[in-house]
């Protein structure tokens, strides 16, 4: 079988008749969205003050099984702001994956930390655990005094993992964390493209002390923009949800400030789009994986490597993969493809080779490289809604 890029081509077209080019990820409005939008505008509550931002947040944490959910502007300051809960400070050194989207070792800048690159699975495309493991055997010592995780090198105290949910699938996220508590590590899950995945039966970003979620224009579902913390803990939602309110003390008319905070909070009106998608979350999920079904026989019949993802797992098929043959095979299809009105794109480029990034640590990234040379995302938007 010849991976013909054309004929694959023509069979993307077929899957969305009418558009040119076909793209990647365009967003869907289907239900209440204008309805709830002008209410906003009706009753003027359009900043972070409005039922819709407390409505939104209630959907997400009853679907993600948490008892906490808090809404931010974007999946950025969601991920900042749950470092910052969770005791990540400034020349701290956190443990992530270096194929991800630039945003996950930017929220660990923006903390003042300085994000350490370890490898992924390839059936995975996340973090692999034994890789983690293997890192912190060799670099890591536990301080007698404080019990946290000191890098034996640099001296600096090691805060926090952050596991990615690549594309939406799910990685040995119970692994991970089973390795970080032998560290006494806290894991921040960035769940940000996996809203609708599980993985062994319980919704991604639930396993580790916090998750994030992103609502960008090209998720899922979408607010334009927009992120959201959860939780099973209290008193870091209590803390995260005050930092993004400018760290205001409540009082009826007073402004009290008691800390440094950040206006991060979501406001009402893309809130009210999030409470509309919410409600048509289980449609779009069922009509991708119909999608990916069609995707998944047809590669089977023409030679082609569709990514599964792991067995245990259930992924809301953000983004389905293919795996080519090579880096050369993989640029001439990108080239073909976009060429002929089909939007594909490559995996991201590896952190560490990022001008910001270049002096961070890692351990080889031997699997990160190799995916990040054949990886290829297709097509996978919501179909005839």
């Amino acid at each position: 079988m010849n991976q013909s890029p054309q004929d694959l081509t023509k069979f993307i077209k077929s899957l969305y008749p009418g558009l040119d080019p076909v793209p990647l990820h365009a967003p869907v409005f289907a239900g209440k969205e204008k309805e709830y939008m002008l209410d906003c505008i009706d009753t003027t509550f359009v900043s972070y003050v409005g039922k819709y931002v407390t409505q939104f947040e209630e959907m997400t944490a009853r679907y993600t099984g948490v008892k906490h959910a808090v809404a931010f502007v974007n999946g950025t300051t969601a991920l900042q702001i749950a470092l910052q809960v969770t005791g990540v400070g400034r020349g701290d050194e956190v443990i992530t994956q270096s194929l991800t989207f630039v945003a996950t070792a930017n929220a660990i800048a923006h903390t003042g930390a300085e994000p350490v690159f370890v490898d992924v699975d390839k059936d995975s495309l996340g973090m692999s655990p034994s890789a983690l493991s293997k890192w912190l055997e060799e670099n890591v010592i536990i301080d007698n005094e404080s019990k946290k995780a000191v890098n034996k090198n640099t001296h600096r105290t090691i805060s926090g993992i952050v596991p990615m949910h690549t594309f939406g699938n799910p990685c040995r996220i119970d692994e991970i964390i089973a390795v970080a508590d032998r560290f006494n590590i806290p894991v921040i899950e960035d769940s940000a493209e996996s809203l609708g995945s599980t993985y062994k039966n319980q919704h991604t970003g639930t396993f580790g002390l916090v998750g994030i979620l992103s609502y960008n224009g090209n998720k899922t579902i979408t607010t334009g923009g927009g992120g959201m913390i959860i939780t099973n803990d209290d008193e870091l939602a209590a803390k995260a949800r005050h930092l993004s309110t400018t760290a205001k003390v409540p009082h009826r008319w007073e402004f009290a400030h008691d800390e440094i905070g950040y206006n991060y909070r979501l406001n009402n009106v893309s809130a009210s789009i999030g409470v509309a998608q919410m409600e048509m979350l289980d449609t779009y999920l069922e009509n991708k994986r119909k999608t990916a079904t069609e995707y998944s026989n047809y590669c089977q019949e023409n030679g082609f490597d569709l990514f599964q993802g792991l067995d245990e797992s259930k992924t809301n098929h953000w983004l389905v993969a293919i795996i080519l043959k090579d880096k050369t095979m993989r640029d001439e299809f990108l080239s073909y493809t976009n060429n002929n009105g089909v939007m594909t794109r490559p995996i991201w480029k590896m952190m560490n080779n990022s001008k910001m990034f270049k002096h961070c640590q890692h351990d080889g990234l031997t699997n990160s490289l190799w995916l990040e040379e054949r990886v290829v995302n297709l097509p996978s938007g919501v179909r005839g809604i």
